[in-house]
């Protein structure tokens, strides 16, 4: 029995995330691709985004290869493109079973089951129920599988989350085209550079995110599982640096203080950045994660207006995000601060709040975006019942168009403002001096000037 685990194309990347974005593993697929090897399964994973596959080129793969399971996971704005790929699965190989999973299928099972070359759904976490639906288990009984059985959709239930992850493998690198893999533009200071995962679930409620929908309690791994997974990556692949992209890196402060002591106390060479929330650091924290080689931190502020925050459940304060910001950069990390335009109550004096708040701040980087309600998210549930979603074709769910027609505003007007946040901020300049003062090498120069040629583009 063979086992391919597909990540599929990208193919509608839109607005600044055509010049800027990153190109990660698909880290669910590693995980459960080195699950089933622990099981002695035979699994291989075909990143066709890092790879840059076409449809006719993964037809060819599967052919060739003839798996007798094809998993393909999907968020969003991949999943017409993880359904195509089933469809080319089903009509290669009739006898192939297709399961999708991830974030888009495990909250819109139903919508996904309805497409004939789909087999099964895995909901939430899959590890442990892909693995029972491959080794045979009557599918009734296995946990968090969806499937159709006599022109009806079936759900089960729910599987418990995994409370410990320290007892997964470490993920199936070995299995990726690892020299493909590359990190936004300005969020890096040593190449090659490797994202990680090493929580699952986020301490915030926010509308807009689905950072819980694998359960409401954060599970870390340890800092000792941490770093011998950094060690793996360095010491196997040359990686330099490590892109941490759990939704709150800082979620468990003691433990990021443990691996912090542990790279410190090793002397070990290796830069870093992570995502954080300003309630989930303090002084003493970033002092420690500077020493140990943290150089950029991803917060997210989402808006300059207070109002905009309580809609969006977003609870933070201004004065909060001032002051760890400023400590943040005093400790000699940059700060990387997303902002969103288009969230309930949104008027064209909030949105150009948040762009003055953002000149204010003067983070080293801004990340503006659109306001996307996904799937499974209180905000969509929210605009579903409004009536105020322009469309559920979920390519354009991209992070770089209007998804609402808010009551307070224009879908037009949001992405004016969108598209005048990356002039406003970035063009100052004084932004683009200090910018230049900070070049270290060529590399510097060429995210640069790319990336200032996508924000004139776009």
């Amino acid at each position: 029995m063979k086992i391919i685990l597909i990540n599929p194309p990208w193919m509608t990347k839109g607005g600044i995330w055509e010049n800027i974005a990153s190109c990660m593993p698909p880290f669910g697929l590693a995980g459960i691709a080195s699950y089933l090897e622990s099981y002695q399964i035979n699994v291989e994973i075909l990143d066709a985004d890092a790879l840059k596959l076409d449809y006719d080129e993964i037809k060819s793969i599967l052919v060739q290869k003839n798996p007798s399971f094809v998993g393909i996971t999907a968020s969003t704005p991949i999943i017409s493109s993880a359904l195509n790929i089933a469809k080319i699965s089903k009509t290669v190989l009739p006898g192939t079973k297709v399961v999708l999973g991830g974030v888009h299928p495990s909250v819109m099972a139903d919508e996904v089951l309805k497409e004939e070359s789909v087999d099964f759904v895995v909901r939430c976490e899959g590890e442990k129920t892909i693995k029972e639906l491959i080794s045979g288990i009557e599918i009734e009984k296995i946990s968090g599988l969806s499937y159709k059985k006599d022109g009806r959709i079936i759900h089960n239930q729910e599987r418990p989350v995994i409370q410990n992850l320290d007892t997964l493998p470490m993920p199936a690198y070995h299995l990726l085209p690892m020299n493909k893999y590359f990190p936004a533009k300005g969020s890096y200071k040593k190449l090659p550079a490797m994202g990680m995962m090493t929580g699952r679930g986020c301490p915030g409620r926010c509308t807009f995110c689905l950072g819980n929908y694998l359960g409401e309690k954060i599970r870390v791994r340890s800092a000792e599982k941490i770093f011998e997974e950094i060690l793996l990556l360095k010491n196997k692949y040359g990686i330099k640096e490590v892109s941490f992209y759990d939704d709150t890196f800082t979620t468990k402060k003691d433990n990021v203080k443990k691996l912090c002591e542990k790279i410190i106390s090793e002397k070990f060479d290796i830069s870093w950045s992570c995502f954080a929330r300003v309630d989930f650091v303090d002084e003493e924290l970033l002092k420690i994660m500077k020493s140990a080689g943290c150089h950029q931190i991803m917060y997210g502020i989402e808006s300059g207006d207070e109002g905009i925050l309580k809609n969006i459940n977003k609870k933070i304060s201004f004065e909060k995000v001032e002051k760890i910001v400023n400590i943040t950069k005093n400790t000699g990390i940059e700060v990387r601060a997303a902002f969103m335009f288009g969230n309930p109550g949104e008027t064209t004096e909030t949105m150009q709040r948040t762009i003055d708040y953002a000149i204010k701040l003067n983070p080293d980087v801004a990340i503006f975006n659109i306001t996307t309600p996904y799937p499974g998210t209180e905000m969509f549930k929210w605009a579903k019942e409004k009536n105020i979603i322009i469309t559920e074709n979920w390519d354009e769910y991209d992070l770089s168009k209007p998804i609402m027609n808010l009551p307070t505003v224009s879908p037009e007007n949001v992405k004016k403002y969108y598209d005048k946040a990356y002039k406003d901020f970035y063009m100052r300049p004084g932004y683009l001096l200090n910018r230049v003062l900070k070049i270290r090498n060529l590399s510097d120069v060429i995210d640069g000037v790319s990336t200032l040629l996508g924000i004139a583009r776009n």
